[in-house]
C-alpha cells in the first residue's frame, strides 16, 4: 500500500512538473502568433507631414492637392471652411482659401501636431498570413523570425510623398526570447 502511494505520488509529481514546466519548443505558427500579438500593441507604420489651418489653393495648379483634402473631409477626418474664393473670369487661376481643422475621427492617425502641421500615419504594416515564416531557433530560449508585413494605406496615404513605396510589403526580422512568466515574447528587431 505504502509502495503504491509512493508510485502514485511520483507519477503525479512527474506529470505536474512536466505540465507546468517552461515549454522551450516553438514552431513557425506559434512564432507567427507571438509576432501578431506584438504588432497589435506595437504597430509598424509610416508617417508623413500634413498641413492644416489656413491654406490657399490656386486654380488648376493645386486642384489635385485640394481633391486630397476633399476626400478627407468626405471621410470625416477634417473640416474645411471656405474663407475666401476669388473666381477670375476667363482665367484658370482662381484662388480659394480654406480654414482646415482636424476632427476627433483623425485622432487615432495623428502622432503629433503643431500650429499648422501634423505628423500623421499614412501606412500600417500588418502580418501577411499567406507568406511563409522564416524561422531560426538560436538556442532553447531564443529564436529569430523573419516575416512579411503587407502594406495597408490609411486615409492619409495620399499625403505620403515617399518614393520608397515601390513594394507592397516589407520583410522584418524579430528576435524572440523565452521568458519564465510570459512564455515566448518579442525582445527586439
Amino acid at each position: 500500500m505504502k509502495r503504491s502511494l509512493i508510485l502514485v505520488f511520483i507519477l503525479f509529481s512527474t506529470i505536474f512538473i512536466n505540465g507546468c514546466g517552461n515549454e522551450t519548443t516553438i514552431n513557425e505558427n506559434e512564432a507567427s502568433e507571438v509576432i501578431a500579438e506584438f504588432l497589435e500593441s506595437n504597430p509598424e507604420f509610416k508617417t508623413a507631414s500634413f498641413s492644416y489651418g489656413e491654406i490657399k489653393f490656386k486654380g488648376e495648379k493645386d486642384q489635385e492637392e485640394l481633391s486630397k483634402y476633399e476626400v478627407l473631409e468626405e471621410n470625416g477626418l477634417i473640416k474645411m471652411e471656405l474663407i475666401e474664393g476669388k473666381k477670375r473670369f476667363f482665367s484658370k487661376d482662381s484662388i480659394y482659401i480654406y480654414q482646415i481643422s482636424l476632427t476627433e475621427k483623425a485622432a487615432s492617425l495623428v502622432i503629433s501636431q503643431g500650429k499648422d502641421k501634423a505628423k500623421v500615419k499614412t501606412v500600417f504594416y500588418v502580418l501577411d498570413e499567406s507568406k511563409p515564416v522564416n524561422f531560426i531557433k538560436s538556442s532553447n530560449k531564443t529564436a529569430k523570425v523573419t516575416v512579411s508585413l503587407k502594406r495597408e494605406g490609411t486615409d492619409f496615404y495620399s499625403f505620403d510623398n515617399s518614393k520608397a513605396s515601390n513594394s507592397e510589403f516589407i520583410t522584418k526580422t524579430y528576435k524572440l526570447k523565452l521568458k519564465k512568466e510570459a512564455g515566448w515574447v518579442v525582445t527586439g528587431e
